[in-house]
Parts: structure tokens; C-alpha cells; sequence
């Protein structure tokens, strides 16, 4: 295997490495997006990236992308993080909710969200999981009517939505049919966040910050024109979705700074830590992990290059890349102790951060779920939801419970 660039690559890296030169002055700061002047900063420098090429680099050029292979996206990310800048704000918008208005949205509604997401006019966020569907998402119980002028009424609660409190517009995934099987009932909408009938509470998270929400919609009217692909065929664009968040969490890794070189050299400042053979083992296990995940990615890569789409087996990658850092920052914890969650600690945030990273497109659990029965072939899961309809399905859980 020549992971190598090819002259091609090797001249994109390099056109790619002097845009960032020329421009990083500009770049804004990393602090945390809990202000309007952290927005808007990080929106303009969008925009730039944008400008620059370095935005929506796998996008058809249609849509204002590149038109470039997952290859060519890496060694973008590569080289921003060598830079040391901001990558792009709106990495749901960009990573997940426009690939899948490309695959299933209209022509009007391409030609409307796709530019001013790509340039960070207007940030996306994802309304998927609620209170009692988060790793059963084909649950969700939050209704959409469709009225007698076409219009729709939504009606229900949506939590852990992230970047809605900016928001321009979510991806939502609403109940329109409960007299048919919960996955077949299901209709995915393009929501204006600043709709009335729309309420957003942050959610205070462990590392002091708020960047999930909980939504509230009440009798929150959409256009007819706002459904994304086909009404009742929302499971569909849903599963695109889920598959393009998997990809990014799971590929993203080493971007984010999970990777084993950066964990190993925080051990080795403890002369005391390097001798002690738990440590050494508890390291080589995660590191063994994060390297095999990186030549994973390299296959991954190659087949996207060749025009797949991600498929079930990107969960895996987003279960290693979790399961990794959780287990690195408490290997950094209990060889640093206290200083490695002081708050000028660059660890901090990570411990933290991570506990929540663990549910975001999908529980662990649920991920080797699918993996074991779409990847390896194993026996599914007895289900007693399968062909029942959704309106059916609490008397059906009673009887289970009752059993």
C-alpha cells in the first residue's frame, strides 16, 4: 500500500498549504462559540475557507464544491490542523446535512440552502434524537399534519441538538403516518429555526458549556415545499445522514487530535509512567486500536475515491475513535492526576467533551448492533416492533413488560 501522495496530490497539498500561509493572519481564535462575536468570526472565516477552495471540497462544483475526492478532503483537514487555524464552523451543515440535500433534496431547495451553507450564511443543525428516541431513532413520536392547503403543523420535542441556539435552519425528523411500521411512518423536513412556535434551551454540559439544546415545536407551521425526499420515505434520508455523521466522528479522529502519537508523548513526560507496565500496557492497547483505525480510514478512503458511499461499517470507526480518547484521557488522568483536568489543562476540554461525543450518531451499543448484523452477518436481534404498526406499539411493549 503507497499511502504517499501522487504528484496530484502532492501539488493540491502543496497549492492548499500556500492559501493557508497567505491567509491564516485572518484566522480567528478557537474560543468557544458562546458569544456572537465567536460566531460571526468563525462564519467569515468560512466564507474564506470557502473562497479559498478549502470548503465543501467534495461537493459537485455545481454546488459551489470542488468536486474532489474524500483524498483531497483529508489533506485539507491535514493541513489546517498543521496551520494551526479553525476548520469550518458548520461541520453538521457541511458534512452531513448537504450531502444529504444533494442526495434526496429538490432542485429548488439545492439551489436555495446549498450556497449559503457552504459559505456559513446560514448554519444547519440536525433535529433528530428525543427524550424517548435517541438510540431507537425510528421512534420518534414528534408529529407533522399536513393540512388541507398543503401546509404542514409540526408538534413535539427535539434534545442534544447542537448549534441549534444559531441555527438557521434543521434537519428534522417528524412522525406523518402511525398506522403503519415505525420506520415506514417517517418524513424528513427542512425547518426554519426562527419559526413561531419554535422554543431552544441550551444545555449546560460538564465542560461549562451549552452547545446542546433541547427544541420545543408547538403547532410550528412549514411550508409544503419543506419535506426532503419523499413524504413517508424519511427513514431513507435519515440513514444518509446518520452514515455521512458516522464517517465524519470516525475519520475525523486524528483531526480532532485523537490520534496515539500526541497521547503517547503526554505519557512520556512522566519519566515514572514510562516504567510502569500497566500503563505501558494500557497504552499499547489504545494505540494498537487507533493505528489499526487509521489504516481502516485508508481503506474507507480508497472505496469512497472509487464512488461508494459510507456504509454500516463507518459506525465502527465512530465506536474506535470514542472508545479510544475515553480510555486515553483517563490513562492521561490517572498518570497526571488533578493538573490533567485543570482548566489551562489541554486535556480538559477532551475528558469532558467526550461523555457526550459517545452518544452523537449512535450509541456504541447500537453501532455493534448494526455492525454484527449488516457487517459480520449475525442473527438480528429478536424485535417486537417488526411489522406493527407504530400506534400499536405501546399496547405491544405492555404485554412484552407484562410477559
Amino acid at each position: 500500500m503507497d499511502l504517499n501522495d501522487t504528484p496530484e496530490q502532492a501539488q493540491f497539498r502543496a497549492q492548499v498549504r500556500a492559501w493557508l500561509e497567505e491567509h491564516k493572519s485572518e484566522a480567528p481564535g478557537r474560543e468557544r462559540l458562546d458569544n456572537d462575536d465567536a460566531i460571526n468570526a468563525r462564519r467569515r472565516w468560512q466564507g474564506k475557507l470557502a473562497e479559498g477552495g478549502l470548503a465543501g471540497v467534495t461537493w459537485p462544483k455545481e454546488f459551489g464544491g470542488q468536486g474532489l475526492g474524500p483524498i483531497e478532503q483529508v489533506i485539507v483537514n491535514q493541513e489546517i490542523g498543521a496551520a494551526g487555524v479553525p476548520g469550518i464552523l458548520d461541520v453538521i451543515g457541511l458534512g452531513m446535512m448537504g450531502p444529504a440535500l444533494i442526495a434526496h433534496g429538490t432542485d429548488e431547495q439545492k439551489s436555495r440552502y446549498l450556497g449559503p451553507l457552504l459559505h456559513g450564511d446560514e448554519v444547519w443543525c440536525q433535529l433528530f434524537s428525543e427524550p424517548a428516541a435517541g438510540s431507537d431513532l425510528a421512534a420518534v413520536q414528534t408529529r407533522a399534519v399536513q393540512q388541507d392547503d398543503g401546509t404542514w403543523k409540526l408538534s413535539g420535542q427535539k434534545v442534544w441538538t447542537t448549534y441549534a441556539q444559531f441555527a438557521s435552519f434543521g434537519m428534522l425528523l417528524a412522525r406523518t403516518d402511525a398506522d403503519v411500521p415505525k420506520h415506514k411512518g417517517l418524513t424528513m423536513f427542512v425547518v426554519p429555526m426562527d419559526a413561531e412556535g419554535i422554543t431552544v434551551r441550551g444545555l449546560r454540559q460538564i465542560s461549562g458549556e451549552a452547545e446542546f439544546n433541547e427544541v420545543f415545536f408547538d403547532d410550528v407551521t412549514l411550508d409544503a415545499d419543506a419535506v426532503v425526499g419523499s413524504v413517508g420515505g424519511g427513514w431513507g434520508t435519515a440513514l444518509t445522514v446518520l452514515m455521512f455523521e458516522r464517517l465524519t466522528i470516525g475519520l475525523g479522529g486524528e483531526s480532532f487530535g485523537y490520534n496515539a502519537d500526541r497521547f503517547t508523548q503526554a505519557i512520556a513526560q512522566d519519566a515514572h509512567a514510562t516504567k510502569d507496565p500497566d500503563v505501558r500496557q494500557r497504552l499499547g492497547e489504545i494505540n494498537t486500536e487507533l493505528l489499526a483505525l487509521r489504516f481502516q480510514s485508508y481503506r474507507v478512503l480508497s472505496a469512497l475515491s472509487q464512488g461508494a458511499i459510507p456504509g454500516p461499517e463507518a459506525g465502527l470507526a465512530k465506536v474506535t475513535t470514542v472508545k479510544g480518547a475515553i480510555d486515553a484521557g483517563e490513562l492521561i488522568a490517572d498518570v497526571l492526576g488533578p493538573d490533567a483536568l485543570a482548566e489551562d489543562s489541554e486535556w480538559a476540554y477532551m475528558i469532558s467533551f467526550l461523555p457526550g461525543l459517545k452518544s452523537a450518531g449512535g450509541t456504541e451499543e447500537i453501532l455493534r448492533n448494526t455492525i454484527g448484523e449488516r457487517v459480520l452477518g449475525l442473527p438480528p436481534e429478536p424485535r417486537l416492533d417488526k411489522g406493527v404498526p407504530f400506534s400499536e406499539l405501546r399496547s405491544i411493549e405492555k404485554q412484552g413488560a407484562a410477559a
